[in-house]
């Protein structure tokens, strides 16, 4: 009987772990398939607290599971089939066998959407890029395009200015979804140029991202146009196969829950990427992480031996 069960060793999770370690808890963690989630595939982080040198993704994963393992967490790697999360001893059924926590922490994180190219996951980190926010940096003063019509591709456009020479907006249809006040500053950005119903037919380059290829969907028209980063905002989606139907979601599938990562089930958290919140980044995740095992460890003391027999 453990006294959490996290599931899923990103951010979120692995810091969960170090935190339920550090509080004294008998704390177990999977993980599908490596250590550091999203950032384990990101080519640079810099925007992460202490690291005044830009540090690249897997370097940032190993280190997080290293100190993990500082504290003697217990971490498997073993694919997680299903859970049980009725009761109050929750159950966590993996291709090896059944385990049993008072508690469960769910970090199983999400993905960005893909348009689905040839070279797109090749190009991950070497010019195309799911973050604005993450690799602005890296586009100083350089041509760059950003996929979507909704609220994160026309903020990422505008955040994008701030950095880029010029910045292509592509959308698919002859309007935007996002909120009017945002199309207003998009409009009224001189750098920001929008192509309207338009699909990216093809990544250009060979190495790295050296331009893309657009087809209008109106003519068939095709056009090249040469830049240096390209920025996919067509959403997100959340990993959320082991939830469904057991935890309260938005329409989109994330978690929903308090600001204690409490779900609408006694002792199940959810921390980073699977709830719903206002911004996706790694610190983020980190803070999730560590108030989900926080508030883990409040339950386990504060509500747990409470109907206990009863299951």
């Amino acid at each position: 009987m453990y006294d959490v069960i996290i599931v899923g060793g990103g951010v979120a999770g692995l810091t969960a772990g170090i935190y339920a370690k550090r509080a004294g808890m008998n704390a177990l963690l999977f993980e599908q398939m490596f250590p550091g989630g999203q950032i384990a595939t990101t080519y640079m982080v810099e925007n992460y607290p202490g690291f005044i040198e830009p540090i690249s993704g897997p370097d940032l994963a190993m280190k997080l599971e290293e100190h993990a393992r500082k504290f003697n967490l217990d971490i498997m790697y073993d694919q997680v089939m299903n859970l049980n999360i009725d009761g109050k001893i929750k159950k966590v059924i993996t291709n090896k066998g059944e385990y049993e926590a008072k508690t469960l922490i769910l970090a199983m994180g999400a993905q960005p959407k893909m348009l689905g190219l040839d070279k797109e996951q090749k190009f991950r980190g070497r010019g195309v890029s799911y973050c604005a926010t993450c690799d602005a940096m890296f586009y100083k003063g350089q041509d760059v395009a950003v996929v979507g019509g909704g609220d994160t591709a026309l903020t990422d456009a505008i955040y994008l200015a701030q950095y880029a020479n010029r910045v292509y907006l592509i959308h698919r249809r002859d309007e935007f979804r996002a909120s009017q006040i945002l199309q207003d500053r998009v409009m009224k950005n001189d750098k920001i140029h929008v192509i309207w119903n338009s699909n990216v037919e093809s990544i250009l380059g060979e190495e790295k991202v050296t331009g893309i290829r657009i087809r209008n969907k109106i003519n068939n028209d095709m056009e090249d146009i040469e830049l240096q980063g390209m920025f996919v905002a067509i959403g997100i989606q959340p990993n959320n196969e082991l939830i469904i139907d057991k935890v309260k979601t938005t329409d989109s599938g994330f978690a929903i829950v308090n600001e204690n990562m409490e779900t609408d089930m006694p002792g199940v958290f959810v921390a980073g990427d699977l709830r719903q919140k206002p911004l996706w980044q790694i610190i983020t995740a980190a803070s999730d992480g560590a108030i989900a095992a926080m508030a883990a460890q409040r339950y386990i003391i504060e509500k747990f031996e409470e109907g206990l027999s009863g299951n």
